[in-house]
């Protein structure tokens, strides 16, 4: 039956009898699920570079923004999403948010066909992607409640390490079917060199853009009926005991998620440059980020009905500073990883694929570089090492303790980012740019790598610290935070590759996370520490 009534997975007698089964069935339901989310929430970096190599009719700036917005509007959703198991239960919600993905696939294989496609349809596309953003806070605070927290961090790991991997997936998987006509529609020729896995296409060639957001739907119509008969509900009175009808669970999802869309949309109107929106100056992102979280919990607050009761009862994390702190590094581990997924190809294709060159005393950066690596042959490599080495950073952190592996992983992460910065202003100044190329990405696949692992024992300290009721919305809280990196990392490239010091980025986000290291050692490794290495 989908609704569970009984459910004890700390009682080791009802685990290996009944409880394993279930909660390992749902865990394999939920992270192909989870995949095609971040797949469809972050394909706008790929295809961006395909419409510059295709000569779409924008500015390198406003193909940045489609990727910026994805990431700012999945990261909001986050918020609302994080509270949908308790009001909706967990098979309604994985199964009807999956679905939902299906409109921005469609409409992005529609409006890819035709090059005069105005760029506030590829806006509004990138926007309702971020359901597949939204999707995450959801998806790990189900898999909480199935698993003993004794096993957490490696459940947790995998549902979001292969769940990340989706990034990995469609980096391999849209290049590769934009070289064939599976999905019919005429083809358009390449006017500057593109790329997939295994080597460059030169221009001229033929592609089918749209292909890439068509070649989703293979996944998610297989994967809604999956989950309708093979997930479960937990119907427990610490899960969901008050969801109604599957019709109703998901009227209220669809409720809170236009909550999300209302103040992500108030924010980006702020935020995005004329004619999209008023502009505002760089600095602005941040005060309007924090406006953005404030305004969606107090419209959530504001909600009239059943739900009410229900949300105020998971709000209690909001009185615990622990969410606070956690929010913070979960954004130097999850935050790095999804902010660098979503910006690397592209920031491939800006440094690498041009030539920086003098000209009458001014540096230029627009001479195509006929040397230059391909973005689309290697922006897989680093999600992939991050998605993949996820599940052994939650094995790693229940074995020697979560606060410890990430301690180390912050130190590496500040290493790392300073060593990318160093080569990154090298080959902006230069005219030979892939010189400085294999250093620049072997430093940056570690920099994946500490994310990844970081990622893992992150949320081991999370299912730690906070109890049974609260480890859920907690789960989904941090991670809608950390998801804002996939909105800031994108738009701060952007702003300081205009300003021509694309490494200033770097030496921020090594800051970053040189405070994030001690805020770790401060509350959980040091003499004063209220858990010790959770």
């Amino acid at each position: 039956m989908s609704d569970i009534k009984k459910w004890d997975v700390e009682n080791e007698q009802f685990w290996e009898s009944e409880g394993k089964r279930v909660a390992t069935r749902n865990l394999w339901i939920s992270i192909p699920s989870l995949l095609c989310g971040f797949a469809v929430w972050l394909y706008w970096g790929i295809i961006a570079v395909q419409m510059l190599n295709l000569g779409f009719p924008f500015e390198k700036a406003e193909l940045f923004t489609l990727a910026a917005i994805a990431g700012l509007t999945g990261a909001t959703l986050r918020i609302p999403s994080s509270f949908f198991i308790r009001i909706a239960g967990g098979r309604n919600t994985i199964v009807f948010t999956t679905a939902l993905l299906m409109i921005p696939a469609i409409g992005a294989g529609f409006a890819l066909q035709d090059k005069d496609t105005p760029l506030w349809v590829f806006q509004l596309l990138a926007f309702l992607s971020g359901i597949g953003g939204g999707n995450f806070a959801s998806s790990m605070s189900n898999i909480s409640f199935f698993f003993p927290k004794k096993q957490q961090g490696l459940a947790l790991g995998l549902n979001a390490g292969l769940g990340n991997a989706g990034v990995t997936t469609m980096q391999i998987l849209v290049p590769l079917v934009m070289t064939m006509g599976i999905f019919g529609g005429a083809p358009m020729i390449l006017e500057n060199t593109s790329g997939t896995l295994i080597g460059k296409i030169p221009a001229g060639s033929e592609t089918y853009i749209h292909n890439a957001g068509f070649v989703w739907l293979l996944f998610l119509i297989p994967l809604a009926i999956v989950g309708w008969f093979g997930m479960n509900n937990l119907r427990t009175d610490d899960v969901s005991p008050d969801i109604g009808s599957p019709a109703g669970a998901m009227s209220k999802i669809v409720g809170l998620l236009l909550i999300g869309f209302m103040t992500a949309a108030a924010g980006l109107f702020i935020i995005l440059p004329d004619p999209t929106g008023l502009g505002a100056p760089g600095w602005a992102k941040w005060p309007v980020i924090v406006g953005i979280l404030f305004f969606t919990i107090m419209l959530m607050k504001m909600i009239p009905g059943d739900i009410k009761p229900n949300l105020q009862r998971q709000f209690k994390i909001f009185e615990n500073k622990h969410t606070w702190v956690m929010s913070v590094i979960y954004t130097m581990t999850f935050g790095s990883f999804i902010g660098y997924s979503a910006g690397f190809a592209l920031a491939i294709k800006v440094v690498f694929g041009y030539q920086h060159l003098m000209v009458d005393g001014v540096m230029t950066h627009d001479v195509v570089n006929a040397n230059g690596p391909s973005a689309l042959m290697f922006a897989w490599m680093g999600p992939f090492i991050g998605a993949f080495i996820r599940p052994i950073g939650g094995w790693m952190a229940d074995k020697l303790g979560g606060a410890r592996v990430t301690h180390y992983v912050s130190i590496v992460m500040i290493a790392s980012a300073l060593g990318v910065a160093y080569y990154l202003k090298a080959a902006y100044q230069s005219a030979t740019p892939e010189e400085y190329f294999v250093p620049f990405i072997g430093l940056f696949l570690v920099l994946f790598a500490a994310t990844g692992i970081g990622n893992g024992s992150t949320f081991r300290t999370i299912a730690m610290v906070f109890p049974k009721e609260q480890a859920g919305p907690a789960l989904g809280w941090t991670s809608a935070v950390a998801a804002y990196g996939a909105f800031v990392i994108p738009k701060v490239f952007g702003e300081q590759i205009k300003l021509a010091t694309p490494e200033m980025a770097l030496y921020g986000f090594a800051v970053f996370y040189l405070l994030c290291l001690a805020l770790n050692w401060w509350y959980y490794l040091g003499p004063k520490a209220e858990f010790k290495n959770p």
